[in-house]
């Protein structure tokens, strides 16, 4: 599988690239029409196995999407990388599956099928015609509940993940946002890379994968999401599946503290960098608190989303001294990151600096006007309701609710958007998105 299959939602290079995996990615998309979010069917099994089904009559394709709570910041110490390496393995085969026969056997029912692992989860998912969904769904599960990991093919994709990591490691802006947050999040999982380093993947063997898939791929830390046109028999297919021989017993996340950002102030310099760039992170409330997430969200738009907004519009459209403006954030289970990362020539950094510092300081000084608010408001919106156009999208918005203990319309985080005033955002957010509050990194 090439490297653009196995992208790691929530790393660096995910939150540029797309991540589709799944969570509430809002880009900020300009949409008028009115719309509403699929109806959602939950259930759970009796070994406490999530499921979601959301209702798209009109969609062409079904998409299962399979998640579970065995992403990087599941792995104990020794194991750095195992989650994305056992993604790998997963399409090496099952007991039932020889190599390649599962991808053989899902393009033959017309479908296709693809995979990412991040911070906090992975999933698989097969987006297939409503039709062939009940037999695609036999197959994903015998694929990823009971994973083969023979010797011979654990060396053999070892060297690919390897082979990976180099190519990561080869890419100057992928250097600098690992380094971002390695500075800012510490011992935090969330600043380690998601695919491990060549060391702990060179001490890894197929019995230590093993224990890891067994002690994360359980009942209560699955969850399967199904998007597309309603199927009176996918359910009972569901209730009679290999979901149903999971443990019930659950290996709770690794009790780790919410991750914190360490500010500071740190300089790199890489030659084959194209051109010199400032980042700032800051920590910003976990999944779970949707209310502050959104205000975060809000904020971060009205900062850094279109040329209009503050940043672009002060480092861009005025002053003309960078290249390009991007401000992200980030949603994780143990605490959200925003980042910020202006690219410019090597000359204007200092100024650069200076002006993004007063940009923050103006924020958290006096309330933003109401046309600014609603228009970011407006964008945000627009940004979650463009986020539902496709099954896969839905799918993935689903299950990570549900597996994350989120059960709510898809829609309803823009009920919290609307609670969130000028003056709240100039006192509760914009406060804590300050310089001296970052973990703030200048890549020469």
């Amino acid at each position: 599988r090439s490297p653009e299959d196995a992208v790691v939602r929530n790393a660096p290079a995910a939150w540029a690239a797309s991540m589709g995996r799944h969570r509430m990615e809002l880009c900020h998309a300009v949409l008028t029409i009115p719309f509403s979010g699929p109806t959602l069917d939950t259930w759970t099994l009796p070994n406490g196995v999530h499921c979601v089904s959301a209702s798209m009559p009109d969609a062409p394709l079904t998409c299962l999407d399979l998640w579970c709570r065995a992403g990087s910041s599941s792995e104990k110490a020794g194991e750095e990388g195992m989650a994305h390496f056992l993604e790998h393995m997963v399409f090496k085969g099952s007991a039932g599956l020889a190599p390649g026969a599962f991808d053989t056997a899902i393009e033959a029912l017309g479908g296709s099928s693809n995979a990412a692992t991040g911070f906090d989860d992975v999933h698989f998912h097969v987006l297939i015609p409503p039709e062939r969904a009940e037999e695609a769904l036999e197959l994903l599960l015998e694929l990823v509940l009971k994973p083969s990991l023979d010797a011979d093919g654990f060396s053999t994709e070892r060297d690919v993940v390897l082979e990976e990591i180099a190519q990561y490691a080869d890419q100057p802006n992928e250097q600098v946002l690992q380094r971002l947050l390695s500075e800012g999040c510490g011992d935090h999982a969330y600043g380690r890379p998601i695919l491990g380093t060549p060391s702990s993947l060179k001490a890894m063997d197929p019995e230590a994968m093993r224990r890891f898939h067994q002690r994360r791929y359980r009942g209560a830390n699955c969850c399967l999401a199904i998007a597309g046109p309603s199927s009176d028999q996918l359910p009972a297919a569901v209730a009679s599946s290999a979901l149903m021989g999971l443990s019930p017993q659950m290996d709770p996340i690794n009790s780790a503290a919410e991750v914190g950002v360490c500010p500071g102030r740190h300089e790199i310099s890489l030659e084959r960098l194209e051109s010199s760039r400032l980042l700032m992170l800051w920590p910003a409330a976990p999944s779970l608190e949707q209310g502050a997430v959104m205000g975060a969200d809000l904020a971060t738009t009205l900062l850094g989303a279109g040329r209009r907004s503050r940043v672009v519009r002060r480092l861009r459209e005025e002053l003309q001294i960078v290249e390009n403006v991007s401000m992200d954030l980030s949603l994780l289970e143990q605490g959200s990151l925003i980042t910020l990362e202006v690219i410019c020539p090597e000359e204007n950094l200092a100024v650069v600096e200076r002006e993004i510092g007063n940009i923050l300081r103006e924020a958290a000084d006096h309330p933003v006007s109401e046309r600014e608010l609603q228009r970011g408001v407006q964008l945000v919106s627009n940004g979650l309701r463009y986020a539902l156009e496709s099954t896969g999208q839905v799918s993935g918005l689903c299950a990570s609710q549900q597996l994350w203990g989120r059960n709510q319309d898809l829609l309803a985080p823009l009920q919290l958007l609307q609670t969130w005033s000028a003056i709240e955002l100039q006192t509760a957010i914009f406060p804590t998105l300050q310089p001296e509050q970052a973990c703030v990194l200048i890549a020469r």
